[in-house]
């Protein structure tokens, strides 16, 4: 901050310090190396009839790829309400959509590739019609595929706009392996304030439908991928609490992937504690509102005392399970809560971190308690171990490289919303082929 406002780089000053300083190499190496091994754990336990393989790849799927449509979903939300607090960040959670087209793929694999290895209600008679119809193989492999597919490619469409700004105003630089990417958005790149105008006006409609798939399709996914696998449960509020997980993870960690990269370009003067504040603070929101439908789910099951529904969190709180889902509870709400009461908390970047990892991982054992009880029932001992840990890895290292990747081969930050001399019009939204002002209602 200087004495007259925020700081406000030029362009030149700008590009100079995204431009050098690339990812590191071996980081993205030592992330593929264990995204290879984690995957070719997988491949040999599918191959031979191994169903614990199946269910590890099926939570670390949802895990990772709920995180990273949500990293989207943030960035459309702060175009639908055209914030300016956010363009020196929003790019870093834009970044997660290189992993969606990995995911995607993975999806066909279970969908096609599992037989009865996977979904276990396949094995057996579905006696409530309702429930035959939703489940039909058919019916519900198509679902995930349209479903999932559209978030796929109205979540590339959206950030390839965005990208597409930064791409037509810098020199070349990146990855050499999207160069024709950049080359493609370059092509027909016109005058600076049409283009503004023009990508602010699409990015609009864009943001609608990809925060509408978003906050309606993962709740139709969890109910498939999650809440199936207890044939005999059902629970309204059950997808909105596994989504809001995800999407309570993913800002734990951009407000770590804030600190990285600002440490890393070299942009203090950019990146503030004003955001380092304003993430933490919505990391402590997100974290009383997960805790708010997560308790409310329970206690609504547990008055209401119905065998059908009660079993599923019984279950879940009788050993083995117990220790686990007591942890998450732990992990998920208590720790970040009470922690993040504090301001100074939000602003000291050892104990964000701290609470971050702790939340993040929170989560991750409740993907594993959404599936695993309902399959092995009351168990002698936790099913856990080297196929969750060692797929779980595998995918956390494919995840991080195709984000660094990504970060490696595009503008690390909205280099055009931030020097364009015409990046304040946005708020006075123009037809961009008169370039005057719409009127109220449009």
């Amino acid at each position: 901050m200087s004495a007259h406002g925020p700081y406000t780089p030029t362009r030149e000053e700008l590009v100079r310090a995204i431009s050098d300083k690339p990812v590191n190499p071996t980081l993205k190496l030592a992330a593929l190396a264990l995204g290879l091994v984690g995957m070719g754990l997988f491949v040999f336990g599918a191959f031979t009839g191994n169903d614990r393989a199946w269910l590890a790849l099926q939570f670390n799927w949802t895990y990772f790829t709920i995180i990273s449509t949500a990293g989207v979903a943030f960035a459309a939300v702060q175009r639908l309400v055209t914030a300016r607090w956010s363009r020196p960040i929003v790019r870093i959670p834009e970044g997660l959509v290189a992993w969606l087209p990995i995911a995607f793929v993975l999806l066909l694999v279970m969908l096609f590739g599992s037989g009865d290895n996977l979904y276990q209600w396949k094995r057996e008679a579905i006696h409530t019609h309702q429930k035959a119809v939703y489940l039909d193989p058919t019916f519900f492999r198509a679902r995930g595929v349209l479903i999932f597919g559209a978030m796929t490619a109205f979540m590339l469409w959206f950030v390839y706009r965005s990208v597409r700004l930064d791409v037509g105003v810098m020199p070349e630089q990146g990855a050499a392996w999207a160069r024709g990417i950049r080359d493609g958005m370059r092509r027909g790149f016109g005058d600076e304030r049409r283009e503004l105008h023009s990508t602010h006006s699409l990015l609009g409609k864009l943001a609608v439908v990809v925060c509408l798939l978003f906050g309606w399709g993962w709740p139709v996914l969890a109910w498939d991928y999650s809440m199936s696998f207890s044939l005999h449960f059902q629970s309204t509020m059950y997808g909105w609490q596994v989504f809001m997980g995800g999407w309570l993870v993913m800002l734990m960690l951009f407000t770590v992937a804030m600190r990285l990269w600002r440490s890393h370009l070299g942009v203090e003067r950019l990146i503030t504690e004003s955001q380092y504040h304003d993430l933490g603070k919505l990391c402590f929101a997100f974290t009383a509102f997960w805790g708010y439908i997560t308790f409310s789910q329970y206690l609504v099951i547990w008055y209401g005392n119905m065998p059908e529904e009660t079993h599923f969190f019984r279950l879940r709180l009788m050993d083995p399970w117990g220790a686990a889902t007591t942890a998450i509870f732990a992990m998920s709400f208590v720790v970040p809560f009470f922690t993040l009461l504090s301001k100074a908390a939000k602003l000291f970047s050892p104990v964000m971190a701290t609470v971050a990892f702790t939340s993040a991982l929170g989560i991750w054992i409740q993907r594993y308690i959404e599936i695993y009880p309902s399959v092995y029932g009351v168990a002698e001992h936790v099913p856990f171990g080297l196929w969750e840990i060692g797929i779980g890895l595998g995918m956390l290292g494919l995840w991080l490289w195709s984000y660094l990747s990504f970060m490696d081969a595009f503008p690390k930050m909205r280099v055009f919303m931030m020097t364009s001399p015409y990046r304040d019009e946005v708020q006075v939204p123009v037809d961009p082929r008169t370039m005057e002002p719409l009127p109220a209602h449009e």
